[in-house]
């Protein structure tokens, strides 16, 4: 039977009557409650890091304590992504989600009340798993809830944008809390808006119908995998202050190489195995599935651009404060051109991707972000600011942008029963490349002769990760125009 669509005749009045079907309405309190998931996860990776000084205060925090608090976060965030996608598609992402908010929250309450560092260190890590269980799930409910395409991308551009204003907000959000009331509050800011998203998850989030997944698990795999991954996550953030050349560095990064090593030939004989008995163990990430160029191309795109962008960002907040003597809230209204583009992303996104498909805004997206980078070859020690503004904006705008149209490409390529996992791997891809951005452009800047001579190294290596993204995502259109025609 043929389907047509368009506008046709009806002969009893002569009148044109739209054949053409109804686009869905995107439904807004589903979103919000997947959002503000989100938001909490985003916010707390920045909002902590203006409390350091009043934590080291109040709790007697020695350096190696502070930076447990700070980076242990998205040491075990990053750690566990990989786990969290792959239960929720096990176990059903709406269940992971809940348990993941729960979990954050709960955190959030044990950070809020700690009396010594081993707490606060203890509850920081316990956020970065409740994290870690949350973003996967949120992504894959995300496809689910907004099945038709054009429908997704715009909610993919709002959650995408709420994160964005999280993750710029947190230093403004964490100095106005922190001069009115202390250093506790940035923890307890978490409780309403976790209690809040987890009542409207419960009310108006619908599961997934179930996809029972045969076979048994994967014990080997995960163990191996989050081994893997918190030991080369650890090694990248402990580089950035000890060198690449330290004993702790080099012997977490020989563990993590190990561990995933191991991990990638243990997931392939499983689903190698699975040929000849589909009841055996379900490997925890198909190695098959990087052989969609498409999917393979986006999550390199997730690294590239985090590399690029956070490396950079980490070099102008010490450009704004060392630099120009900028202190916290004026270096992070500074940074707000760069770090609230999601505000115009979103609507740019959603506009363009919903007759494109999410390829070209993000191609536009890569290239602006690779000029705009070039911008910060003029920042010197008396640059006025105005000077400054294309390479905040043309970066914040180019990375935003990306970051949305590369999580709405990697949903789009992954296979249904795998869009837990396949956002898990982008996540990781993403943090790593944050990770990697971080510790290469502050070794630069470390090893310049001035600041401002590794700002522009790191400026021209940024420029070159988002021009190179540019060509992957050329590659990553035609292949995946090349898959939705056969």
């Amino acid at each position: 039977m043929t389907t047509t669509t368009g506008s046709a005749t009806d002969p009893r009045q002569g009148a044109v009557v739209n054949t053409a079907p109804e686009r869905p309405p995107l439904q807004l309190v589903p979103l919000i409650a997947l959002s503000l998931g989100y938001f909490l996860v985003m916010l707390d990776v920045t909002v902590v890091t203006v409390a350091v000084p009043d934590i080291r205060e109040s709790l007697g925090a020695g350096t190696a304590s502070l930076q447990w608090i700070v980076d242990g976060y998205s040491t075990v965030f990053a750690g566990l992504l990989l786990l969290g996608g792959g239960l929720g598609d096990r176990l059903g992402h709406r269940r992971m989600f809940l348990w993941g908010l729960a979990v954050f929250t709960l955190a959030s309450i044990g950070c809020g009340l700690a009396s010594s560092t081993a707490v606060l260190v203890a509850g920081r890590l316990v956020q970065g798993a409740g994290a870690a269980f949350l973003v996967p799930a949120s992504l894959a409910l995300l496809q689910a809830t907004y099945p038709d395409r054009a429908v997704r991308a715009r909610a993919i551009a709002i959650w995408g944008a709420v994160a964005s204003i999280a993750f710029g907000a947190g230093p403004v959000v964490g100095g106005l809390l922190i001069s009115g009331l202390d250093w506790r509050a940035v923890f307890w800011l978490n409780l309403p808006v976790g209690a809040l998203a987890v009542l409207l998850t419960l009310r108006h989030v619908p599961a997934p119908a179930a996809r029972p997944a045969a076979g048994r698990m994967d014990p080997a795999g995960q163990i191996l995998g989050v081994l893997g991954l918190v030991a080369l996550a650890g090694a990248l953030n402990e580089a950035g202050s000890q060198g690449w050349t330290s004993p702790t560095v080099l012997s977490a990064a020989a563990v993590g190489v190990i561990a995933l090593a191991a991990f990638i030939v243990v997931e392939t004989r499983l689903e190698t195995g699975l040929t000849r008995n589909p009841d055996g163990r379900r490997p925890l990430l198909r190695p098959s599935l990087f052989r969609r160029g498409a999917f393979s191309a986006t999550a390199l795109i997730g690294l590239l651009i985090s590399l690029g962008y956070y490396g950079m960002l980490f070099l102008s907040t010490l450009y704004f404060q060392q630099e120009r003597g900028y202190d916290a809230l004026r270096t992070g209204l500074a940074l707000l051109p760069s770090v609230c583009m999601g505000l115009i992303a979103a609507p740019v996104f959603s506009r363009i991707a919903a007759r494109t498909g999410p390829y070209v805004p993000m191609i536009c997206g890569l290239f602006l972000g690779s000029a705009g980078f070039l911008g910060w070859l003029l920042a010197g020690s008396d640059t006025a600011y105005p000077v400054l503004l294309f390479a905040l904006v043309a970066t914040g705008l180019g990375q935003t942008m990306t970051a949305l149209s590369s999580t709405a490409a990697i949903i789009e390529s992954a296979p249904a029963d795998g869009a837990g996992v396949a956002s898990a791997v982008f996540n990781v891809s993403r943090q790593v490349g944050s990770a990697v951005g971080v510790a290469l452009f502050g070794t630069l800047t470390a090893t310049a002769g001035h600041l401002t001579d590794g700002l522009h190294i790191s400026a021209v290596i940024a420029a070159g990760a988002f021009l190179t993204g540019g060509v992957l995502a050329l590659f990553a259109r035609r292949k995946n125009a090349a898959l939705r025609s056969s």
